[in-house]
């Protein structure tokens, strides 16, 4: 395959991956079954496992965030862990408990704002739902996946001859008044969220009543297919870049594996970092260290601090989008640090450990890609501004593991719909792959 091919393949098949993930339960869902097609077996922490040198096993919590592992053929304590991580959460809307609301002759659901969201790249877009539906059935729950799949939302802008100022001034949005999207109107008759959850369960075979859904998680998406453009198709436009991009680079550099190391490499793809990581099954979780000991018991002498032992032979790669430089905003970041779309992946680093990054990591990360032939960028926020931070000094912190911080550059991070390069996609996913080949 040519070079030109494959940044197509990978660049196509992340769009793919990322329109088949319109909610971490669906990007859970999806790897998964990339998982199970390559001969990965699913385990359950409610169980004991039987685990031997060379399997490929992967993990779940929460329905949205989930961990594969291919593991090594040495003992852990000698050879260590190459991980990536990367989350599966994107910000956005998502529908409140009790969602119904209207004024003026419209229906309307009530959502709340998840993360930190661009909140007018919202506005006047064909907006669907999808997520997770609980019912009960003879005193059991059981847990569905929903997506309606076609436009059923939509927030309107404010017409400019009633804001006029606004193309000045700029567009101001109260979260709690002016992003409530309109689901009908009340002349059309009465709507309830329930039975038209109901009615597209049915179409997935999935047979229940209103009164028999008891909980759900569901958010809101834009329903406009990934694309590519530029004169050259060298652009990508995508809901969700942040961060399935990097979610898919790990898990397509774990997939490319053809026999076991000595080392055990893994994936670990998190939900809830655009919130803080503090959940059941996010960053700040013990989900990673809890995996990690039990693949240790497996796999090592079985004396008691083989553990520790291994965690001084392993290495994070925190895998999350970087900033890319705007054209229209070059000022806004620090000169000689300005990655571009399409230059490769980007090394981030911040003293005051927003990212994880030190002179060691950075080295080692760069040593990876030099050996694939990639230059990678370098990324660190202008002095006088404020840093946002990933899953990386998180899992660092927890673990006392070696991790970089890394990114594939994009422009309108968190926006509904985003912007990256196609050639950064085979490039972030060849340096992965080399990492977990040493």
């Amino acid at each position: 395959m040519t070079a030109s091919a494959a940044t197509d393949t990978a660049a196509n098949d992340l769009l793919a991956y990322i329109d088949a993930s319109p909610t971490p339960y669906h990007a859970v869902r999806e790897t998964s079954r990339r998982l199970l097609a390559q001969g990965y077996r699913a385990l359950d922490e409610r169980e004991s496992w039987e685990l031997k040198p060379g399997d490929k096993v992967f993990i779940t919590r929460g329905d949205t965030s989930i961990a594969a592992f291919h593991l090594g053929t040495a003992p852990v304590e000698r050879a260590g862990f190459r991980l990536v991580g990367a989350h599966t959460d994107s910000p956005n809307l998502r529908i409140k408990p009790q969602p119904h609301a209207g004024k003026a002759g419209y229906q309307q659901l009530g959502v709340e704002v998840y993360g930190a969201p661009l909140f007018s790249t919202w506005m006047d877009r064909d907006l669907s739902l999808a997520g997770r539906v609980v019912t009960a059935k003879d005193g059991q729950l059981a847990h569905h996946l929903v997506d309606f799949r076609r436009p059923l939302l939509r927030i309107p802008n404010l017409a400019i001859h009633l804001n006029r100022g606004v193309n000045n001034d700029g567009l101001k949005l109260n979260a709690q008044e002016h992003l409530v999207p309109v689901l009908a109107l009340e002349r059309s008759g009465a709507v309830d969220l329930r039975t038209l959850l109901v009615e597209e369960l049915a179409r997935a075979n999935v047979h229940t009543v209103p009164q028999d859904i008891l909980g759900y998680d569901l958010c809101l998406y834009d329903t406009q297919p990934s694309s590519r453009s530029g004169a050259f198709g060298e652009f990508l436009h995508a809901p969700r870049l942040d961060n399935l991009t990097s979610s898919h680079a790990g898990l397509s550099a774990l997939l490319a594996l053809d026999a076991p190391g000595e080392a055990t490499r893994g994936v670990i793809l998190y939900d809830h970092e655009e919130c803080g990581s503090v959940s059941a099954q996010g960053a700040a979780s013990p989900f990673l260290r809890d995996l990690l000991e039990r693949i240790t018991q497996a796999l090592s002498d079985g004396r008691r601090d083989a553990f520790h032992r291994a965690m001084r032979q392993s290495f994070l790669v925190s895998a999350d989008m970087a900033h890319a430089v705007h054209p229209n905003y070059a000022s806004m970041h620090e000169p000689k640090h300005q990655p571009l779309l399409g230059g490769g992946p980007v090394i981030k680093s911040n003293v005051n450990q927003s990212y994880a990054t030190d002179g060691e990591s950075w080295a080692w990360f760069a040593l990876c890609c030099r050996e694939v032939g990639v230059t990678p960028q370098n990324f660190v926020t202008r002095t006088d501004l404020g840093c946002g931070s990933t899953i990386g000094p998180i899992s660092a912190g927890e673990l006392g593991i070696r991790t970089v911080d890394v990114g594939s550059p994009m422009l309108s991070m968190h926006s509904i719909r985003e912007m990256a390069a196609a050639a950064d996609v085979a490039a972030m996913i060849s340096v992965l792959r080399n990492l977990f080949a040493r």
